[in-house]
């Protein structure tokens, strides 16, 4: 018998299912997994959203050359040669998001 003056947490009131809840911080345990899946498709659709679409171009748009047909039917809507792609590819982009600091950039 326990003590009447004993904590809620004691009582058998209390369900094993709000122990294992509250011990959690009331997150169920597929939160960080779920986490990691939310980030994940989130760089998937800001990957998505980059990749030209609508009508494409035979010649480059940077140098004039022109876009192989192989490369038009690969990417439909390119507009670059792949030359002029991979330089514009090794610049540096903004995103605009800090990651150093949080928890997901400690995941990759």
């Amino acid at each position: 018998m326990l003590c009447p003056c004993a904590p809620d947490y004691l009582t058998p009131k209390v369900k094993i299912e709000e122990l294992v809840a509250m011990a959690n911080g009331w997150a169920p345990d597929s939160a960080v997994q779920d986490q990691i899946d939310a980030t994940i498709m989130d760089a998937v659709f800001a990957a998505r959203s980059r990749l030209p679409s609508g009508e494409g171009s035979t010649d480059c748009e940077v140098c004039g050359d022109e876009i192989p047909a192989k490369r038009r039917t690969a990417i439909p809507g390119v507009r670059t040669c792949v030359a002029c792609q991979s330089e514009r590819d090794k610049r540096p982009t903004f995103t605009g998001i800090n990651r150093r600091g949080s928890k997901d950039s400690q995941l990759r």
